[in-house]
């Protein structure tokens, strides 16, 4: 970071009045970043994320009130153009996850050291994602592990075996007499099943089902979305 650049404002969000203060001091010897204001709850950063506009957000997950993975999710739903760093405690997949899918660009631990920080908060502020060395590696050992499962478990995790099945006949192209006669179902069981699956993927009809199931990679071979 240079004086010729502008400003970077950050944002602290910690339920833990020493850890904000380590964090503001650490930031207060840097010359470019301006912290603009701090948070002790989730609803106060999405509140402070409101009105100061801080191009960085360093968030924790565990806060009074609403955590910090929702509040990532409601400060960028406001303010696209913010940076969310989850700084915090937990290393585990789900938290880690949680947090990517809730929008943050980056994820260090509490432990990591002060350049590491640094370096994280100039990323992000610069449009880049950062992960620390830890989380990084269990990013890797988590999608290696995931060689085995299909592309629908990997998209629609919360579609159920029988409806990622479904899913995938629907994105060949048959209909629904086509996929009960093909998996030995009433008509009526496979309505309930694409019913489901619509409603998992907030979908409207047939082809935007279809369109999401190919984006997937499920389908095979391309075909000519029928008609109910």
């Amino acid at each position: 970071m240079t004086q010729d650049v502008e400003n970077v404002r950050v944002l602290i969000a910690d339920d833990h009045r020493l850890f904000r203060e380590g964090v503001r001091s650490l930031l207060a010897s840097l010359p470019d970043v301006e912290v603009v204001g701090e948070a002790a709850t989730g609803d106060d950063a999405v509140a402070l994320a409101s009105t100061e506009q801080p191009d960085v957000v360093l968030m924790d997950i565990q806060m009074p009130g609403l955590n910090g993975i929702e509040a990532t999710r409601r400060i960028l739903a406001a303010s696209p153009h913010a940076g969310i760093i989850v700084l915090t405690m937990f290393d585990d997949d789900d938290s880690v996850f949680a947090a990517m899918r809730a929008g943050a660009r980056g994820y260090l631990l509490k432990g990591a050291d002060q350049s590491e920080l640094v370096r994280a908060i100039t990323a992000v502020a610069s449009g880049e994602a950062l992960f620390s060395a830890a989380i990084a590696r269990r990013l890797i050992a988590f999608f290696a592990g995931l060689r085995g499962e299909t592309a629908a478990q990997i998209a629609f995790p919360d579609l159920t075996e029988r409806e990622r099945e479904v899913l995938d006949l629907i994105a060949q192209g048959l209909n629904n007499s086509q996929i009960a006669q093909r998996l030995f179902l009433s008509g009526k069981t496979v309505r309930n099943h694409v019913s489901n699956i619509f409603s998992k993927l907030q979908v409207a009809d047939r082809a935007q089902a279809i369109v999401r199931a190919r984006e997937a990679g499920l389908g095979g071979e391309k075909r000519t979305p029928p008609t109910q």
